[in-house]
């Protein structure tokens, strides 16, 4: 058995996503690969969708456009034709197709929609014999997966399958089995003593002798959102033995302005790019995070409360959304509200059981193993039908 799994570089979310399933194959002696799709076609043209996906994340406006268009396009103008997405990714159909046949690959998972649009050109062509499934790494729909025709749909969550039915997906072919995240780095929690000693450690903080709440600020791997605004309605609310880890990502601007304004303040801790994430959530009491689909799930997973921040407007609003409802977080777009209700579940005992209660009931930490067996069991069903 030999599994190709498929994801771009508009972000981590997806890649950590694909690499969480590669890791749980591996451990399990399955033969698995793992491709940026548009670098099997070329990796000047990989970098160069990294830079601008970046660039139109930091642009708010711009970005909610973007999705706004998108979503207008599918809703009015798709019925029965393909949308500019589709037709974008269908010209290297060819190059995919080449690439699956040479690698002898028995199934291919997508962890994005490029992926997802490239693979159904291939599909649609009479070429892609072996099984093929999407992961969807959301809380919601993309705006172009209707334009997608693959054997099977791994979907986060039940109350989803309504959604999906109604834009034509078929109801045997969606499985609401979750996100896959690391399972070795989020099914477990360390102490949080022992994490707070070893972030210190890492970052070159000094604790204090009496340490009380810990807050951990993500803006995502693009570093999206204002962080200094959200630190200063911190500065203004907790308490002087409190302490706020604000993980400003890639984004050195970001990083260097919260450093300039809050160098004289010892509760804020500034940090750049992270692959720590973990060990900075077993240190913290609360997460506060802009509602991409995967650090949502990680931090769900993980039964740490959870405020959305800032989201990328489009899918990270509906993610948010979609878990607010469901108490699975707080999400509000005031930073005010956001530190407010993050001070309520750190000190709240009540209010913050009820939110890790519904994690726990709206969750999955098996994701990745019910995907395995999903591709095994199709792989033999068909052998048994050849």
């Amino acid at each position: 058995m030999k599994i190709l799994i498929l994801s771009a570089n508009t972000g981590e979310g997806h890649n950590s996503s694909g690499k969480a399933l590669l890791a749980a194959m591996q451990q399990q002696g399955i033969e698995v690969d793992m491709r940026d799709l548009i670098g099997i076609v070329s990796e000047k043209a990989s970098r160069k969708v990294s830079k601008t996906y970046v660039q139109s994340t930091e642009g708010h406006n711009m970005f909610s456009k973007i999705y706004a268009l998108a979503e207008w396009v599918s809703e009015h103008l798709n019925h029965g034709k393909r949308s500019p997405i589709y037709l974008l990714n269908s010209i290297y159909w060819r190059k995919i197709y080449e690439f699956i046949k040479a690698g002898n690959y028995d199934a291919v998972i997508s962890v994005h929609l490029f992926a997802a649009e490239v693979l159904t050109a291939v599909k649609r062509r009479g070429k892609l014999r072996i099984p093929s499934f999407f992961v969807m790494t959301d809380y919601t729909l993309h705006a172009f997966l209707n334009d997608t025709d693959l054997d099977y749909y791994i979907i986060p969550h039940e109350d989803l399958i309504p959604l999906y039915v109604r834009q034509g997906f078929k109801f045997d072919h969606i499985f609401p089995i979750g996100i896959p995240v690391d399972v070795e780095k989020f099914n477990h929690r360390e102490p949080q003593d022992e994490a707070r000693k070893k972030i210190a450690e890492i970052l070159g903080i000094k604790l204090r002798q009496k340490e009380e709440h810990w807050y951990l600020v993500m803006s995502g791997s693009m570093g999206f959102g204002n962080m200094s605004g959200l630190m200063r309605e911190f500065i203004k609310r907790i308490g002087k033995n409190d302490r706020v880890l604000c993980v400003c990502g890639r984004n050195e601007r970001n990083l260097h302005t919260v450093q300039r304004d809050f160098a004289k303040e010892s509760r804020v801790v500034p940090i750049g790019y992270t692959d720590q994430v973990s060990l900075l959530m077993d240190a913290c009491d609360v997460v506060l995070s802009k509602p991409g689909g995967i650090t949502t799930t990680e931090t769900i997973i993980k039964n740490i409360p959870l405020i959305h921040t800032a989201p990328i407007p489009g899918i990270e609003s509906e993610n948010a959304e979609f878990c607010h409802e469901r108490n699975m977080s707080f999400y509000s777009k005031r930073p005010v509200e956001q530190v407010e209700a993050a001070i309520r579940l750190a000190t709240d005992k009540q209010a913050r059981e009820a939110m890790l209660e519904s994690q726990r009931k709206n969750s999955e930490p098996k994701t990745c193993q019910f995907i395995i067996d999903l591709v095994v069991h199709t792989l033999e069903s068909r052998a048994n039908n050849a």
